[in-house]
């Protein structure tokens, strides 16, 4: 049985134009040119923090289509203690959990990290992949979206 107040399709079809809207912007990061596994980390990450079961699930499976790492996914929750992590996702991460929380803002150090190790436009860009992913959280802790099950693997 379902703790779901309503599903993810539900959201697609009740309200088109939105969704057809925050999966326009969702998608800017990645034509931009940032790497599409950081994206994933950073969208798991701001999902595990905001408590979304249904975008840390759809992402982790996304993130593992990509080629992400069994033991990156599964350290992402506490990244700053594992030595798996870049420089570049480690800014990435920081800068992502300051935007997610807001509890201080970005701070000038967190800000500092992430400007060295982005451009200013990939900055603009990973800001508008934290927000984006943030929103979906929001839709997806309200009606409490059901995580995807895990595709079966083929008998070999």
């Amino acid at each position: 049985m379902s703790h779901a107040r309503s599903e993810y399709a539900d959201f697609r079809r009740q309200a088109p134009g939105l969704y057809d809207a925050i999966l326009a912007v969702s998608q800017q990061a990645a034509k931009a040119g940032l790497d599409k596994q950081l994206l994933e980390l950073v969208k798991i990450r701001a999902s595990q923090i905001n408590g979304c079961a249904f975008c840390v699930q759809h992402h982790v499976l996304l993130a593992e289509k990509l080629g992400v790492s069994a033991d990156k996914l599964n350290l992402v929750v506490v990244w700053r203690e594992a030595p798996q992590f870049s420089a570049r996702e480690r800014a990435a991460l920081a800068f992502t959990e300051a935007l997610t929380k807001l509890d201080g803002g970005v701070g000038d150090e967190v800000y500092a990290l992430a400007r060295a190790e982005f451009s200013e436009t990939e900055l603009v860009f990973l800001t508008s992949a934290i927000g984006v992913i943030n929103l979906w959280n929001r839709y997806g802790v309200a009606f409490r979206w059901t995580p995807a099950e895990r595709p079966a693997r083929a008998a070999s």
